[in-house]
């Protein structure tokens, strides 16, 4: 692992006049680090483990106590992903996986297995809103036949830090910053970029966390992993490795970074309003569950170590195979009592699922179940209606804070005679058994070899992306790293990170914040950032752009009208995107019924005051003389076009409603009808054959960034 820049030490503050009468206040300048019982650390940075690659150890007193202050730190909502929404579902296999796994869930297709799942932002508190710019959390709990099965994801593969013990560190870094609480539910401050500028292996997340994925059109639209490589287990005990992915059926797809501020202020429920009313409409959101499968032993095949959890293994090397799929039906009842009660822990498997020595992995077996005493109170959590599996619990835990079950027996001690010996131990075959495998090694606090990569893999990410997608990553690193205060810290972002990743990149951003741009390699530095030879160059699954653009379901249509607009039209266009899937909202001055041109009338749902361009997918205007010119005088309702078409989202302009594109001074030439680069579909008076497939198809391809401004020079 190569060694880590250390900061040069900031100056001390002048001694505070208080200081004799509050000892308790610790100024760590020029300290040295140690645990609570002043127990000196040379090493905070890798947990405690047998060999280089082995699991981590429980003797292992710093982690666990570093680990265990950091899980205790808020009371009562979560320490990270406080922020949530949730539903609840089901999970069918499609064939039985029973070559590789004995998992019931995963070997019986006539089974629907329940399921409620958590979404959520990582670092905001629970008041902040849902389209910051951050990991967004992708939790299942399967209520299995054999007992309850956690899979604990993000919508991005790879995450920021290879040893939990790091874990504390970096939520703390990316958490408002402690002296003044600011900024909440951002990465855009010192503190973070500090602290990526210092770690190189942060360096393929933050490319994941600066791209598009940080800001998902809805949780619909998002992508889940398992980040880590689990192990899956068949009867005859034979391992196979294993990378989770969830896959929606809907496609994968984003906001803009100006529209995602913008939906912040408008509707800071945004995700969990979406998610909410889908389900309501019964829009259920469906995923298929995709696994990548390598054989055990070939954790070291493709050039880096599948161990490492900020790897991902490209698609293009080990296909996903779609193996079932994921439905949420059913809302909470109670929002405390389901969605904010869950407790998932990755601890949480059943037979045929199994754990790998990934030291992130390792620690969060650990975390997640010391975090919940904490939140919900106590031990007795799994008592707690959400969190109680399906089928029958019977041991010897009593007691406790919460407690709820009424145990009748006498003997709360194994082994016992008093009664009967029961709960007896299982059936090896049915129970759950940890797979034999040989540990030997040193114990050691160092980071593997094969973990030291950090710049490939990021690289591979910026060069699979979409020219689009790359402008976008570029234009966040800008906006970010000019949010850093102090210009040692933005230099080393650029001089340190950016630059193994690439060069272009690297001189944009220096220029963008004020910093030298970064100088020429070295000879011995011209292999930095360079994919490994085992490892593809690009992967096209890394880009949305080619992700499914084939469906109109669900996207949300605001159509503008005032009095005088086109009925039997309206009535056209709005039968062949409701046909398709898209929900139309009527958005008018005022919610008193407006007349049509032909002795009809609609009634708003929503005006131009109390909702916004930003809160849609896509935007049409009929036309029609009288309610054009309406539209016109109202400088909200040019606006909403406006910053439709500056977000690239499909237009659908008929008769006079086109003039609305020179109010908002977006005039430019346009073939009639649908011009596919500009996703403009526009109708001469009574000529609206095929408008509305037309504008379907320009809906369909969600964004059209050929209008977006292009970079400055």
């Amino acid at each position: 692992m190569p060694p880590r820049r250390t900061p040069s030490k900031p100056t001390p503050p002048p001694p505070s006049k208080n200081e004799q009468l509050e000892p308790y206040r610790a100024h760590q300048e020029d300290t040295v680090l140690t645990t609570d019982q002043g127990i000196r650390i040379s090493d905070t940075d890798n947990s405690l483990k047998a060999g280089l690659r082995g699991p981590t150890l429980l003797e292992d007193f710093h982690f666990r106590e570093k680990m265990m202050r950091f899980d205790h730190e808020r009371i009562p909502e979560r320490a990270v992903h406080a922020r949530g929404a949730g539903a609840h579902g089901y999970f069918q296999v499609y064939e039985s996986l029973e070559r590789y796994t004995q998992a019931r869930f995963l070997t019986d297709p006539s089974l629907r297995t329940p399921v409620f799942v958590r979404f959520s932002t990582v670092g905001g508190s629970r008041g902040s809103a849902d389209t910051v710019r951050d990991v967004r959390g992708f939790a299942t709990k399967f209520y299995t036949p054999e007992g309850n099965y956690d899979l604990v994801g993000n919508n991005m593969p790879v995450f920021f830090i290879q040893d939990g013990i790091k874990f504390p560190d970096f939520v703390h870094a990316v958490k408002p910053e402690p002296h003044n609480e600011i900024p909440q539910a951002s990465s855009a401050h010192d503190s973070l970029w500090d602290f990526v500028s210092l770690v190189p292996e942060t360096a393929h997340m933050v490319m994941w966390l600066m791209s598009d994925r940080a800001i998902p059109r809805s949780f619909r639209h998002m992508e889940g992993f398992g980040v880590h490589t689990y192990r899956l287990v068949n009867a005859r005990g034979k391992a196979t490795l294993v990378k989770f992915h969830w896959k929606p059926v809907l496609g994968t797809h984003s906001l803009v970074w100006d529209e995602a501020q913008k939906v912040s202020g408008k509707d800071p429920d945004f995700h969990r309003r979406d998610l909410w009313d889908s389900i309501e409409q019964g829009n259920f959101p469906e995923y298929e569950l995709g696994v990548q499968l390598v054989p055990e032993g070939d954790e070291l095949k493709y050039g880096f170590d599948l161990l490492d959890a900020t790897k991902l293994l490209p698609e293009e090397l080990v296909p996903v195979q779609k193996v079932g799929k994921l439905v949420l039906d059913r809302n909470p009842d109670n929002f405390f009592a389901e969605t904010e009660q869950v407790a998932f822990c990755v601890a949480n498997v059943v037979p045929g699922i199994d754990f790998t020595n990934d030291p992130l992995l390792q620690a969060r077996i650990f975390s997640y179940l010391d975090t919940q005493l904490t939140r919900l109170g106590g031990p007795n959590f799994a008592e707690l209606p959400i969190n109680k599996p399906v089928c029958p619990v019977n041991n010897h835990q009593q007691d406790g804070f919460g407690r709820q079950t009424i145990n009748t027996n006498r003997a709360n001690y194994h082994p016992n005679s008093i009664g009967g010996g029961c709960p007896m131990l299982a059936n090896p075959k049915s129970a759950f058994v940890h797979r034999q495998e040989r540990v030997e090694g040193h114990k050691i606090r160092e980071r593997s070899g094969s973990f030291g990569d950090h710049f490939s893999q990021a690289t591979l990410f910026f060069n699979s992306l979409s020219k689009p997608e790359r402008e976008h990553l570029v234009s966040a690193l800008e906006f970010e790293v000019s949010k850093v205060e102090r210009a040692e810290i933005r230099e080393r972002v650029v001089n340190q990170v950016l630059v193994n990743i690439d060069r272009q990149m690297a001189e944009r951003v220096a220029r963008a914040v004020g910093v030298a741009p970064p100088k020429p390699p070295k000879a011995s530095e011209l292999v930095a950032g360079k994919p490994a030879p085992k490892l593809t160059k690009v992967s096209p699954a890394l880009s949305m752009e080619n992700t499914p653009h084939d469906s109109i379901k669900t996207r949300k249509v605001a159509v503008l009208i005032a009095d005088g607009f086109p009925g039997r039209e309206l009535s056209q266009v709005r039968k062949t995107l409701e046909g398709l899937g898209a929900l139309v909202e009527i958005v008018g001055p005022t919610l008193a019924p407006v007349a049509s041109a032909d002795g009809g009338e609609e009634t708003p749902v929503k005006t131009f005051q109390n909702t916004s361009s930003v809160l849609f997918d896509a935007v049409y205007v009929p036309g029609g003389d009288k309610s054009v010119a309406t539209l016109r005088k109202l400088p909200l309702a040019v606006d909403f076009v406006r910053e439709a078409y500056v977000h690239c989202k499909a237009l659908a302009l008929s008769g006079a409603a086109t003039t609305l594109l020179d109010a908002a001074g977006l005039s430019q030439p346009m073939a009639k009808g649908l011009d596919d680069a500009m996703g403009v579909v526009r109708s001469a008076k009574n000529e609206t054959r095929g408008f509305g497939q037309m504008f379907a198809k320009a809906i369909a391809a969600h964004r059209h960034w050929v209008r977006e401004s292009p970079p400055p020079a």
